[in-house]
């Protein structure tokens, strides 16, 4: 088993209503994956998984893989963006959350080739099968990946979340 970085964080999920709130997350990147994958667990279920490089570029400047969107907002907001065939979410975490927590996987890390980021799969998002956080009331989604909710080919050797 190998070890794997978790933080539990807050984002604040944007709706088209004039509040925002704020939803626990649990940001988690495992060590031994060798296609350096951030996950994102949402309270109802939801597991987002994208490369650790497009949460990084994103922190700089606006950045779009299949069904999600970066970019900062100000200096101290990042918006994150997840589109699904149910719809779309935005989230806006504090970046100094999310610059730790990626501190934390660089220095975990061992050390790789330079262009191991650059080789990373497409965003997928599946539904954990553990009981869902109650504090937040959603309903799962059916297990899909990004690229095929998308109607897009799947790349070769992309492979699911799993949560």
């Amino acid at each position: 088993m190998s070890p794997v970085i978790e933080e539990h964080a807050r984002a604040r999920l944007i709706t088209d209503g004039p509040l925002t709130r704020p939803v626990p997350v649990d940001l988690r990147y495992d060590l031994a994956d060798e296609r350096r994958t951030v996950h994102i667990g949402l309270p109802d279920g939801t597991d987002w998984a994208f490369g650790r490089d497009l949460l990084e570029r994103g922190l700089r400047t606006p950045i779009e893989r299949g069904a999600v969107r970066i970019w900062p907002c100000g200096r101290t907001q990042l918006i994150v963006e997840l589109h699904s065939t149910d719809g779309v979410e935005v989230f806006q975490f504090e970046i100094r959350t999310l610059i730790r927590f990626l501190a934390r996987t660089r220095t975990q890390t061992p050390a790789a080739s330079p262009d191991a980021d650059r080789t990373s799969q497409p965003p997928s998002r599946t539904t954990r099968t553990d009981t869902p956080r109650t504090d937040t009331p959603r309903t799962t989604r059916p297990h899909k990946s990004a690229q095929q909710e998308e109607g897009a080919p799947q790349e070769s050797g992309a492979q699911p979340a799993h949560g």
